[in-house]
């Protein structure tokens, strides 16, 4: 039987538009950049946290919190709030794969639920010096104007 395509199913061309996806390259071991998800301080500076519990280990919790913003969306409200979700499985220095997971704005009601993998990969700058490849994939099962619209602020920051 041949494959069906996107074009052929509806639902297959929804999940591809209903997924954030992104890929960047960290010059920095792996080992670092896999702890540096799971280390408050480093959230804190790398994400601009408020606060975090990242626990790195089956069924932890991973929640991150920050605070509202001043400006404020048409749709969503303030930005900031919490991103909870519990560890589903982890490889260290591999991948960590989130389930459950939520974003509680400061206004209105939570969007979830989500679903998280992060893979990291170690690579090498030109130069030589170590760098991991992180690549994000979030999923919503949601099809709302509200999941349309975070992911749109999410691809643009």
């Amino acid at each position: 039987r041949p494959a069906v395509t996107a074009a052929e199913c509806p639902m297959a061309a929804k999940d591809q538009s209903l997924k954030l996806d992104v890929t960047l390259e960290i010059t920095a071991p792996v080992d670092l950049v896999f702890h540096a998800f799971f280390d408050a301080p480093a959230l804190g500076a790398w994400h601009a946290t408020s606060r975090s519990l990242c626990i790195p280990r089956l069924l932890g919790p991973y929640v991150l919190e920050w605070p509202p913003s001043t400006e404020r969306d048409e749709m969503l409200g303030r930005m900031g709030g919490v991103f909870r979700a519990t560890v589903m499985h982890i490889e260290p220095n591999d991948h960590v794969f989130l389930a459950d997971a939520f974003w509680l704005p400061p206004d209105g009601g939570p969007l979830g639920p989500l679903a998280v993998q992060i893979t990291f990969t170690p690579k090498a700058t030109p130069a030589g010096t170590p760098s991991t490849l992180v690549r994000i994939v979030m999923t919503g099962f949601d099809e709302g104007v509200r999941w349309k619209r975070y992911l749109g602020l999410a691809t643009t920051q």
